[in-house]
């Protein structure tokens, strides 16, 4: 289909000084529009930047543009950390299942919205390809929509589907996606992916993250039957589990034999999977991240990680102390979601140690860190030197049974904490 185009800066003449701007999300950043829009700082103020994780440069998050651009996160990502940690930019906590209705409600009322789209198809169909999540709200609520045109976007089955006549300005562009290549897995990683691996049923539902640990765990899968998928986002990883047959999706209940997802991050192989690929359906994340739909699949098993836990079980997944580390994302809603699954199992999974080598396992969590899964969802817990299962374990019980996975250089004083907080009773910590 032919369509108008405009250059990239002409396109971002359309942004104002005081407009908030949103950003397509993760191997979807937008490049071409952001560096258009960066182009005019001289000319801009007050510009406030909302988005999820973006892969790619940051250049709107440098000092020197403190007065064009502030970035207003919802997730945290390494490109934007040491900005929103400098105090150059701000955080957002919220669940990824409840960012669409910032903006649908117009809690977070958005004036333009930069996206990254496929070519339109003959009846003038562009499509979001690799990042649905909150960006299809993000286009019906914006007053302006910009977008980069892209063959090499894949386009992708499900609901991200958006009309020429909702695009105020085209931009072609011919780059290739931005990927992140598979992790070097480390023994540590190795051995927490067997572990989870070893409590992953034939037949469950499986949500993951991107990273080692969940790529770990997809590679320990692949003796396993009749897996299905539903997850805020994949990676390489599933496609390999899809070629063997282990992933089928058989057993589901919700989406039969379809995965489902609202974004991806991977190598161009991800991408060219996902193409027309009928297999699997991309949708908002209000609906992925929903309890209610996560729990309607048997045996949803939910790997989610963590920077901290103490030894009650809170969770610290957002934040180092106080300085914010990421964001709140998808967690909650899956590690509920599972445990209200038939079958389900939410797992949090960590290093047992930090890259310094302090334990990630504490008696009490540092000053000013963010709780993101609350001691009463946690559930099983894994590191490299084996599984608990803290439900329904009273708080002594918590402190013994993560001392037992802890390093074993930690495991001392994590009990003798544990014994003076909660004093002894039957079983002794040792």
């Amino acid at each position: 289909m032919h369509y108008s185009t405009l250059s990239a800066e002409d396109a971002v003449a359309k942004i104002k000084s005081g407009d908030r701007v949103f950003l397509h999300t993760a191997a979807a950043t937008p490049q071409r529009l952001i560096e258009a829009m960066v182009g005019r700082a001289g000319e801009l103020r007050n510009v406030e930047i909302v988005s999820l994780h973006t892969e790619g440069d940051a250049p709107y998050a440098r000092p020197e543009y403190r007065d064009s651009f502030r970035l207003n996160a919802l997730f945290v990502g390494r490109n934007v950390r040491k900005s929103v940690q400098d105090g150059d930019g701000d955080a957002i906590p919220v669940f990824l299942s409840d960012v669409p209705s910032l903006f649908e409600n117009r809690i977070l009322p958005l004036d333009v919205a930069l996206v990254h789209v496929s070519p339109p198809d003959r009846h003038g169909y562009c499509s979001l390809g690799v990042s649905v999540d909150a960006t299809l709200a993000a286009v019906h609520a914006a007053k302006v929509v910009i977008a980069q045109v892209n063959p090499n976007m894949p386009r992708t089955h499900g609901e991200g589907l958006l009309h020429t006549s909702k695009i105020h300005a085209m931009v072609d562009v011919d780059d290739p996606l931005l990927e992140t290549p598979r992790h070097i897995l480390s023994d540590i990683e190795i051995r927490i992916g067997q572990h989870i691996a070893s409590i992953v049923e034939d037949g469950a539902t499986l949500q993951l993250g991107i990273g080692a640990i969940p790529d770990a765990t997809l590679a320990a899968l692949s003796g396993h039957r009749d897996l299905g998928i539903h997850s805020e986002m994949f990676s390489d990883g599933v496609v390999e589990l899809v070629e063997k047959g282990v992933i089928n999706g058989s057993k589901k209940r919700s989406h039969r034999e379809i995965i489902v997802a609202s974004f991806l991050v991977g190598t161009r192989r991800l991408y060219d999977f996902v193409d027309d690929n009928p297999l699997v359906e991309m949708l908002p994340s209000d609906y992925v991240n929903d309890t209610r739909e996560i729990r309607k699949n048997p045996r949803v098993t939910a790997i989610n990680s963590a920077l901290e836990i103490d030894m009650s079980g809170q969770v610290c997944a957002d934040s180092i102390g106080q300085k914010y580390f990421s964001g709140v994302g998808g967690q909650m809603d899956f590690i509920r979601g599972a445990a209200l699954s038939k079958g389900g199992k939410p797992i949090i999974a960590l290093p047992s140690t930090t890259k310094n080598g302090l334990s990630r396992i504490v008696p009490q969590l540092k000053p000013g860190a963010g709780v993101v899964t609350t001691r009463a969802h946690v559930q099983y817990v894994v590191t490299e030197f084996g599984i608990v299962n803290l439900h329904g374990k009273n708080l002594r019980q918590r402190a013994e049974a993560l001392a037992s996975i802890a390093h074993p250089d930690f495991r001392e004083d994590i009990c003798r904490q544990a014994h003076a907080l909660y004093g002894s009773y039957g079983r002794s910590f040792t």
